[in-house]
């Protein structure tokens, strides 16, 4: 799967946009790994209760030169994307999802496309 510019997790209609000042540090502090190519890595449990103890993972990339980026919704082992939107039972994890995308925004590493 390729990078690119707008992006969004299945399930959710909203349309996120990476901005266009994303700075590697901010990348570093929010705690996203730079791998051997230069791709910034992210990779946070959905669980409120425990970090450890995933059933869903969100996911998100940012390519070396910081124009591109992608994201998803997994599995706990991270092999499958998941709709966690339509299913009552995922309304924490939900609410998590967007504690963390919030926190993307307001570091302004992406933002809401209108």
């Amino acid at each position: 799967m390729a990078f690119s510019k707008t992006g969004k997790v299945n399930g959710d209609d909203t349309v996120y946009e990476l901005k266009d000042n994303v700075k590697r540090f901010t990348l570093r502090d929010l705690g996203f790994i730079e791998g051997k190519t230069g791709v910034f890595s992210l990779e946070k449990s959905l669980d409120p209760t425990s970090p450890y103890n995933a059933n869903y993972k969100f996911k998100m990339k940012v390519d070396k030169e910081l124009t591109g980026f992608r994201m998803a919704i997994t599995t706990g082992n991270g092999l499958e994307k998941v709709n966690i939107f339509n299913n009552p039972d995922t309304e924490q994890s939900v609410e998590q999802y967007q504690f963390i995308i919030n926190d993307l925004i307001d570091r302004d590493v992406i933002k809401r496309q209108v």
